[in-house]
């Protein structure tokens, strides 16, 4: 790009990280999720409103042309669009330090197995009940469509509970442990899932043994970075002759993504998967890049994230891609499964009810995996754009009705758990403007 080519697209950036931020602030004092504020932003300034009501300003900002021209905006945009999924993914990873206490064990299995399991396997025999053919993308790969329902059905996510938690001041509680340590153990199983669904999604394209070891080598990639490279990591970061750990541990953490990203890449893997099992590798040794990652995430989440939420929002063209109708089935029935099996977890892990409404309700929030989901499957050609804007809304609305009935019930001086094994009551004293992504 040239000076005059780059100084207009900082205006581009200028809107989408200016206006994110703002948003995300006046959702915050809302009592809504910062995520929902960052991608208002971009339906703002996106066709469903800006280019609609105000073409000639939107081209400005975003200028698209007919012989390329502002293709290279577009480039570096759908740069720091991945880079910002790539850097949520990392978070989400990194999320996962000291989660898995032993005495939480049998509360976290019943949950994840059947909070987590009932839905996704409930949506598989479903199949046949399923209109699958307005939900298709040109993939027309309906066995990876029918894995994408049905982990849309059964994810949690991190990013958006854990800083729910956080906001609200309860991350020290079992309540959050509980939650967090069954949304990494669906997270994991998860992606591994959607890395086969992406993998099938290339069947028509290319032939059918290449997809098996396709599916063989994300299988692998998956196994590999939740038991060996952990260990590998963590005796390569302590070696005298890792300098670059030692002269820049921010360097070296963020080399460490690369390399897990150049890896996946290589193998055809997407990018996604990688980014979150290096945040997993590199939280085995949090202690010695605490600080690192905490300095990446900030950096992250004040630049990079918000504009890949931003760009989501601004894909999402409601005026074109908007089905009501879809959206408000796909809710209900994934609402309904979500609450009743993560309740029925709950129960079973010996919690009472108004404890299992809470856990439950936390559960349900699909979050940034939700919107990523999305985009992958999107991306993948796996499904079409109106359910593409479906799973969006879903993951937002999701979230939206997690935190507001974790919001109330502490305000009301409730506790999330009864004290089961000395859990505090946890209430809230102050008036926390919480969630955001």
């Amino acid at each position: 790009m040239s000076s005059a080519e780059f100084g207009s697209f900082t205006l581009a950036l200028f809107a989408l990280i200016g206006l994110a931020h703002f948003l995300g602030y006046i959702f915050t004092r809302l009592r809504q999720p910062r995520v929902v504020g960052e991608i208002v932003a971009g339906i703002v300034l996106g066709p469903a409103i800006l280019g609609h009501f105000a073409p000639a300003i939107s081209s400005a900002i975003f200028p698209t042309g007919t012989n390329g021209a502002g293709s290279k905006d577009q480039v570096v945009l759908g740069f720091l669009y991945n880079l910002g999924l790539l850097l949520l993914m990392f978070a989400s990873g990194a999320e996962t330090k000291g989660l898995f206490n032993k005495n939480d064990r049998r509360e976290v299995s019943w949950l994840g197995i059947i909070g987590t399991g009932l839905p996704f396997v409930l949506a598989l025999l479903c199949a046949p009940l399923i209109p699958l053919g307005p939900l298709m993308g040109s993939a027309g790969q309906r066995t990876a469509l029918l894995l994408v329902v049905s982990i849309a059905m059964a994810v949690t996510s991190i990013p958006v509970i854990s800083k729910i938690l956080h906001d609200l001041d309860i991350m020290h509680t079992r309540f959050a442990r509980l939650i967090l340590g069954v949304a990494v153990m669906e997270d994991i199983v998860l992606w591994a899932v959607l890395a086969i669904a992406t993998a099938l999604a290339k069947a028509g394209s290319i032939p059918h043994q290449k997809i098996v070891v396709h599916v063989a080598a994300c299988i692998a990639y998956f196994v590999i970075g939740l038991t060996i490279m952990p260990r590998l990591l963590r005796r390569l970061s302590e070696t005298r002759l890792n300098v670059l750990a030692k002269a820049s541990p921010i360097g070296y953490v963020i080399v460490v993504l690369l390399a897990y990203a150049a890896v996946a890449a290589a193998f055809d893997v997407s990018l996604v998967f990688a980014a979150f099992l290096a945040g997993f590798a590199v939280v085995s040794h949090m202690n010695a890049f605490e600080e690192a990652v905490s300095t990446i995430g900030k950096v992250s989440f004040a630049v990079f994230i918000p504009v890949y939420f931003a760009v989501v929002g601004y894909k999402l063209d409601l005026t074109k891609t908007f089905s009501l109708t879809m959206l408000a089935a796909f809710l209900t029935i994934g609402c309904v499964a979500k609450l009743l099996s993560a309740g029925m977890g709950a129960r079973l892990a010996g919690f009472n009810w108004n404890d299992s409404v809470n856990l439950s309700m936390a559960l349900n929030a699909r979050g940034g995996p939700g919107i990523v989901l999305a985009s992958v499957a999107y991306e993948a050609n796996i499904i079409n754009a109106a359910f593409y804007t479906t799973l969006v809304l879903f993951a937002i609305l999701t979230s939206q009705v997690a935190g507001a009935w974790l919001d109330y019930v502490l305000h009301k001086g409730k506790p999330l758990l009864s004290g089961q094994r000395g859990e505090a009551t946890a209430t809230q004293t102050t008036s926390t403007p919480a969630l955001a992504a």
